[in-house]
């Protein structure tokens, strides 16, 4: 059975009972709070099958900017969200704005295989955006073949600590960077995440999340 696991009422998914929609006290990303630029709450976890890999550290895992185990191997530093898995998350009382160019970047864990970056080692995951909650605007996500546009998981993420490179610039974070207004949407608090892989097992299943960065801020 899946489940929708609101942070606020279970603190961390290992051990966690309680159900909700999300939606009235389930939502924990207070619009008053204070703004951040990388996740910051979490407004439900959806696990797939086969979810678990870091659990033990969820939230924290992906709150913060990303450790990236840059184009050789993956970082160990991520939640699984398991086969068809999903998740949403915010940014506090902050949002993204549709500014020029790429207004977010998505962090997973791919890699390149042999050094050949037509051939990566993906965890395909849907991208999809909302400023309130309920109404949901999605990006395309190629799965059929490379290169694999509009879904989050198939670049390595070169942005980490030591690794000299900012998670908030495109040009040189790695990962897959995303434009509001290739989807018409201006303004957004939450992201949803959500695995189109089907792909793994003994709890490593599915998208893995590192981290989010925001580029283009929405004023608090």
């Amino acid at each position: 059975m899946r489940r929708l696991l609101p942070i606020a009422l279970c603190g961390a998914l290992a051990g966690c009972t309680s159900e909700s929609s999300g939606t009235g006290d389930g939502i924990t990303c207070d619009p008053d709070g204070p703004a951040s630029l990388t996740i910051s709450c979490v407004h439900e976890f959806t696990p797939g099958t086969d979810a678990g890999f870091g659990q033990d550290t969820f939230p924290d895992v992906i709150y913060g900017e990303p450790v990236g185990g840059g184009t050789h191997g993956g970082s160990t530093d991520v939640l699984s969200l398991g086969k068809g898995g999903s998740i949403v998350v915010g940014f506090g009382g902050g949002a993204i704005a549709n500014g020029p160019g790429p207004d977010f970047i998505v962090f997973e864990n791919a890699f390149y295989i042999g050094d050949n970056p037509t051939k990566p080692f993906k965890e395909l995951g849907e991208v999809t955006v909302s400023d309130d909650g309920e109404t949901w605007a999605s990006f395309p996500c190629q799965t059929d073949a490379f290169p694999y546009d509009g879904c989050a998981g198939w670049k390595p993420v070169l942005a980490g600590p030591g690794a000299g490179a900012s998670a908030f610039n495109p040009a040189e974070a790695g990962g897959e960077a995303f434009d509001l207004a290739d989807i018409d949407v201006e303004h957004a608090r939450f992201v949803r995440l959500t695995d189109r892989s089907n792909f793994g097992a003994g709890g490593n299943a599915g998208f893995d999340l590192d981290a989010l960065a925001i580029v283009n801020a929405a004023p608090q």
